[in-house]
């Protein structure tokens, strides 16, 4: 029978993206009440379950990015020695039940996730690109919830939105009193989480000096840089690089 294990010995090899994505969230957010268009406690604890993912759930993924229902975890090395089916079905897994526990969820979530292989440039361009669907996101949510403000359903207000330019869509939001470009950062960017190294002194009484020790934690970034300047770049390029 474990010969008719579909794709269990297919493997990849890092670097790799981890992308997990919700489904059926629209739901999700209707059951947890989540308030409209964004929600301050829903997005704390994504970025939470991000900090699990680094520092509790033996994958060890070297960062994530998250907006929205969307996490991706990078990963230099990989567990389980590179099998997809693996990774994926832990990943998504560890996302789901890590954030029932973090929103104290009364109905099952579930996740999927897909692996995307990369280079470390490739990756660069992959969180750029990322971001940048962080921010149309943004945009859209915030229309949507001006028009159904209006009275529009839901329904209708996509509708209405539907192909619309940026500029359309930042002319709309500005008519009703939204500037998008003052919303709160994790929105417009997403939030990155990673380790960072913090020098701290102390007292060794081994050789009765002063000494200084590196000790690593993992952090939550609620206003990353733009990815795609110039100085957002050189913080992914020092970010992957020095892994």
């Amino acid at each position: 029978m474990k010969k008719r294990e579909l794709y269990s010995n297919l493997t990849c090899v890092p670097p790799v993206f981890v992308r997990i994505d919700g489904r059926n969230f629209h739901a999700v957010a209707e059951a947890w009440d989540l308030e409209r268009p964004f929600d301050l406690r829903f997005s704390e604890s994504m970025a939470a379950v991000c900090v699990s993912m680094l520092s509790d759930s033996g994958l060890s993924p070297d960062f994530a990015f998250t907006f929205s229902d969307e996490i991706s975890l990078y990963f230099s090395t990989l567990p389980f020695s590179g099998r997809v089916e693996k990774i994926d079905s832990v990943a998504a897994s560890y996302v789901a039940s890590a954030l029932s526990i973090e929103t104290g969820s009364g109905i099952p979530v579930s996740f999927d996730a897909r692996i995307i292989q990369v280079t470390p440039e490739i990756a660069v361009q992959y969180l750029i690109e990322r971001q940048a669907e962080a921010w149309r996101n943004h945009i859209n949510a915030w229309c949507q919830y001006a028009l159904t403000e209006e009275g529009c359903s839901r329904r209708e207000a996509a509708r209405q939105l539907r192909g619309l330019p940026s500029a359309a869509l930042h002319e709309l939001a500005f008519s009703r009193g939204i500037n998008l470009a003052k919303t709160p950062a994790w929105q417009r960017r997403g939030v990155l989480v990673y380790r960072k190294g913090k020098t701290i002194e102390g007292w060794n009484p081994q050789i009765s000096e002063i000494v200084q020790t590196v000790r690593t934690t993992v952090v939550s970034d609620r206003t990353p840089p733009v990815f795609s300047s110039p100085e957002g770049r050189s913080f992914l390029n020092r970010l992957i690089t020095e892994l």
